[in-house]
């Protein structure tokens, strides 16, 4: 059972933590995408931190890592460690109201509902219904499933013309 010592530091260094933002898309904090998944605190009063990647291998992990610890020990916390929670995998789903919302605000069409149980192997762009961030159109159109980043697809609105970017559900 934790001291309340313990418990105010855990509370503490969860709002900090969930402050920090994803370094591929600066408008979503790391709780809003939905990566922070715990902070807890040891016996000796390291400050643990878990973050689970949105995709294997993801390369923002340790620029997430890095900057959990510069602004918790920034804060008074002498010791800090982040470490990476494979299980359950992270899910678009994970993403908050207030994230798809930013995300939405910033020009980025946030995902649907993420896929459930097995998803069949295509070799064809993936069809989803999605509305143009700018607009708010459903005459889109994908142009490349590989976006910016792993994790985005780039669409074009057919209505207003404007390209953006779509978080690929999973």
């Amino acid at each position: 059972m934790m001291t309340t010592l313990e418990t105010t530091a855990v509370q503490r260094a969860r709002a900090i933590a969930s402050e920090v933002t994803d370094p591929e898309l600066p408008m979503l904090t790391l709780a809003d995408l939905g990566v922070l998944r715990d902070v807890a605190v040891e016996d000796d009063g390291t400050i643990v931190v878990a973050i689970t990647p949105t995709y294997s291998g993801c390369p923002a992990m340790a620029t997430m890592r890095d900057d959990l610890v510069h602004r918790l020990t920034g804060a008074g916390f002498e010791s800090v460690r982040v470490r990476v929670q494979l299980s359950p995998p992270w899910t678009t789903d994970w993403i908050t109201d207030d994230g798809r919302k930013a995300l939405a605000d910033n020009g980025i069409s946030p995902p649907g509902v993420a896929p459930r149980g097995p998803v069949m192997l295509s070799l064809t762009p993936t069809r989803r219904a999605i509305q143009c961030p700018q607009c708010g159109s459903g005459d889109t159109e994908v142009t490349s499933e590989f976006g910016s980043t792993a994790c985005k697809a780039l669409y074009r609105c057919r209505a207003c013309g404007d390209p953006f970017d779509h978080i690929k559900e999973h």
